[in-house]
């Protein structure tokens, strides 16, 4: 079984996706938008990811480069301040694509965000933290931050038929959790696993949190479980990947808790 490396696939996205001038590193942007995540939660989605995952909601996006513009850490800050200030949100966060992948970009809008009232959540799927543990304590400087890192199934084997890449790599998400515990990272407070479970098996779920409660047994109390919710693209995806997920929701059956 192999696959495509995602440190590799991580710097060529870079070159379209991340950019340094004058204001130092920016990030390329599709939107910035508020929602009901988290109880609310102000969003910017950021273009690009350095994984391919066949039940990816933002794929046209993630994906691919095209679209999107330029912003500099502190034209997204602002953007996205006005957003939670607006609408009185406790939260803020980068979405839809990596944002791991313009790190100096990344720093600095948790550090403006430091200054605030809100809590910054990263989601992410670790690759680059667990590849690099100076990663981990760069950003364990920020007390406002929460690490939210979302694993693509539960084993090597599921990693791979929902990525395409090489299921090593699903150790590598789980050596992020171990990186950020090991910085200084609160678990389950501070930082906390997310696991696309649509695909998964009750064994593989099994031997997951096995795997967990050897970084720290609190981990397993706090996994956040993730399902595909069908939206019409996310549908298209999974089709031409073969992917045929075992548990879904319809956009209009989404429980409260996960809206």
């Amino acid at each position: 079984m192999s696959g495509y490396n995602p440190l590799v696939l991580s710097e060529e996205v870079r070159k379209h996706v991340s950019r340094t001038t004058k204001e130092g590193e920016e990030r390329k942007y599709y939107r910035f938008r508020g929602g009901k995540w988290y109880g609310g939660i102000a969003t910017g989605d950021v273009v690009g990811c350095n994984l391919r995952c066949g039940f990816c909601w933002s794929w046209r996006f993630s994906h691919v480069y095209a679209g999107g513009w330029f912003e500099s850490a502190e034209s997204a800050f602002r953007k996205i301040f006005e957003i939670a200030r607006r609408h009185n949100y406790e939260y803020v966060r980068l979405s839809g694509g990596e944002p791991t992948l313009s790190r100096n970009h990344l720093l600095q809008v948790i550090k403006l965000f430091s200054e605030t009232r809100y809590t910054f959540i990263l989601e992410t799927n670790g690759l680059l933290i667990g590849y690099d543990p100076s990663y981990a304590r760069d950003l364990a400087e920020f007390p406002n931050l929460v690490v939210r890192v979302s694993l693509k199934g539960a084993c090597e084997k599921e990693f791979h038929a929902l990525t395409g890449a090489d299921p090593s790599f699903f150790r590598i998400q789980l050596k992020s959790l171990e990186n950020l515990l090991a910085s200084g990272f609160k678990p389950c407070r501070e930082v906390y696993p997310a696991v696309m479970l649509s695909f998964s098996t009750p064994e593989s779920y099994s031997l997951l949190k096995m795997e967990l409660s050897k970084i720290s047994e609190a981990l397993t109390s706090c996994i956040d479980e993730e399902y595909v919710i069908l939206y019409p693209h996310v549908v298209e995806i999974m089709k031409e990947r073969g992917l045929k997920p075992n548990i879904s929701y319809t956009p209009e059956g989404v429980p409260d808790f996960m809206i």
